[in-house]
């Protein structure tokens, strides 16, 4: 089978709309956020070269290239997600019948588990630094495209807020409370700092919009 990366946009959507357990919203939000990353990058080689744009320029094309790792980061997660949870559904099938296979598949399923968990994590850390670039790029960008800079920022936010879901659903599997609460405080902060990050873009966007 084709990695989902692979597919058209069409076979994705079919494949997302099927009634499979993956791709599931951990890859849905991985790719939101992957095209937050991709319009970023749009916006920044739409602004650099450009008079105006001159005393950024250095700063443009770092920042481009961030938004590429991170699209690129978020694109390979696409396929992670979805793989982590299949892991999980492997483990779920394991057999239970003897005391021996039952200590078996719980750890089976708190290692399934604890990927399942990273990966959207990874997504929402992904997504939480394209916020911050969205916020930077905000004060410099074209200002023909700041609505594509707002897209942007609105994907990574919707990745970011999907993504934290999906970390916050694998949690009770974990088997380790002190464990769940580690993941628990980070995705906690990482939904408050790209609120924040996602209001700074917005409102540098409106006062340059006037």
């Amino acid at each position: 089978m084709p990695l989902l990366r692979e597919l058209t946009l069409a076979g994705f959507l079919e494949r997302l709309a099927a009634g499979t357990p993956t791709p599931g919203g951990g890859s849905a939000a991985a790719l939101g956020g992957a095209l937050g990353g991709a319009l970023l990058q749009m916006v920044c080689r739409l602004t650099i070269g450009r008079d105006e744009a001159r005393p950024h320029e250095a700063a443009l094309g770092a920042l481009l290239g961030q938004a590429a790792d991170l699209q690129a980061r978020l694109l390979d997660l696409v396929d992670e997600d979805a793989a982590a949870y299949d892991e999980v559904m492997q483990a779920l099938r394991l057999p239970k019948g003897t005391e021996d296979e039952k200590a078996a598949r719980r750890m089976a399923l708190q290692r399934a588990n604890l990927a399942a968990t990273d990966s959207p994590l990874r997504a929402a850390e992904a997504c939480h630094a394209l916020l911050g670039l969205a916020a930077e790029l905000a004060a410099t960008g074209n200002r023909n495209a700041l609505s594509d800079i707002g897209s942007a920022a609105q994907l990574a936010q919707a990745g970011l807020r999907g993504a934290v879901m999906n970390v916050r659903i694998n949690l009770p599997g974990l088997g380790d409370p002190a464990q769940a609460q580690q993941f628990e405080t980070r995705v906690g902060t990482l939904e408050e700092e790209g609120a924040r990050r996602l209001v700074l873009c917005l409102e540098r966007l409106a006062s340059r919009a006037r």
